[in-house]
């Protein structure tokens, strides 16, 4: 009797389990919605205004030096975009990628303290990062490309730890215990089998990184500082982004300098896009080959 009304009464609730999750699902198609449709709509919105002034030109010489004048372009800054994020993610990968694997393979007390300090490095604003490179690097050695690359890392390295470790944890740990099983030392295992398994993860980290610090412009204004006039690819030296001079265009009252921002900010994006695309082509072509 007790069984038979515990099932007639699950019965009559399934109908309104069903109705919840309709209703949860309609919900969640149309946040979905809307969410890729203002990402449209932004991404449209730049493209209309970047494309006006967009064009080889703007891809090959530097901004005037009279911010009113029309003409220019941003060469300096994507040269220095690329220079600087790249020391930053040759800096940060290696480390992020080997703290992951201490904190997912080996544990321990050092592990423990290196997962506090990223979640605190995560929730620090960049313009403390900034300062913080400028009090022990600026202040003695000067504004440069590479003081802002380390600021870029900073930035960069918890992001790849916190990605890597997750991807990490999703490897299953019967690839692990095979592997041992057969007489395979652990850093072997993790080199062969685990990181290999976790590539495509670790790569979306990455670019999610990369992402993050092509966009940074509050660390950069204490470290490269910017540098409008020469195109400069020395790190040791002043360096212009293109996130430093969208911001330094978009502030001014001229027409023309805005003009400029919208350019150099839809080249942003098409240069972020871009390595994202070609970073899941590489991720899903691992996985392929690990696979065979």
């Amino acid at each position: 009797m007790a069984a038979s009304t515990s099932a007639s009464a699950a019965h009559r609730g399934l109908p309104r389990r069903m109705a919840v999750n309709a209703v949860m699902t309609v919900v969640l198609g149309l946040v979905t919605v809307g969410v890729v449709a203002l990402l449209l709509w932004i991404l449209a919105y730049v493209a209309r205004q970047g494309l006006k002034y967009l064009g080889p030109m703007f891809l090959t010489q530097t901004p005037p030096g009279d911010p009113s004048q029309a003409g220019g372009g941003f060469a300096n800054g994507i040269v220095g975009s690329v220079v600087i994020v790249g020391i930053a993610t040759a800096l940060s990968v290696p480390i992020g990628i080997a703290a992951a694997v201490h904190m997912v393979e080996y544990r321990g007390r050092l592990a423990r303290a290196c997962g506090f300090l990223t979640d605190v490095l995560i929730g620090l604003p960049s313009i403390v990062t900034g300062a913080f490179v400028y009090a022990l690097w600026v202040a003695h050695f000067g504004f440069s490309g590479l003081a802002g690359a380390v600021a870029l890392g900073l930035i960069m390295l918890p992001l790849i730890i916190r990605a890597t470790a997750e991807v990490l944890r999703l490897v299953p740990v019967e690839l692990r215990e095979a592997s041992l099983a057969l007489g395979v030392s652990r850093a072997r295992t993790i080199m062969a089998i685990v990181l290999p398994t976790a590539r495509s993860g670790i790569t979306t980290g990455v670019m999610l990184a990369v992402a993050r610090a092509m966009g940074e412009t509050a660390p950069l204004l204490l470290t490269a500082l910017g540098n409008d006039l020469f195109l400069e690819a020395n790190p040791a030296r002043r360096m212009s982004t293109l996130s430093l001079q969208i911001f330094s265009n978009a502030i001014t009252g001229f027409a023309t300098a805005q003009a400029r921002a919208w350019a150099g900010t839809l080249t942003l994006i098409v240069i972020v896009l871009v390595l994202s695309v070609g970073a899941r082509l590489v991720g899903r072509r691992g996985i392929v080959r690990s696979a065979r």
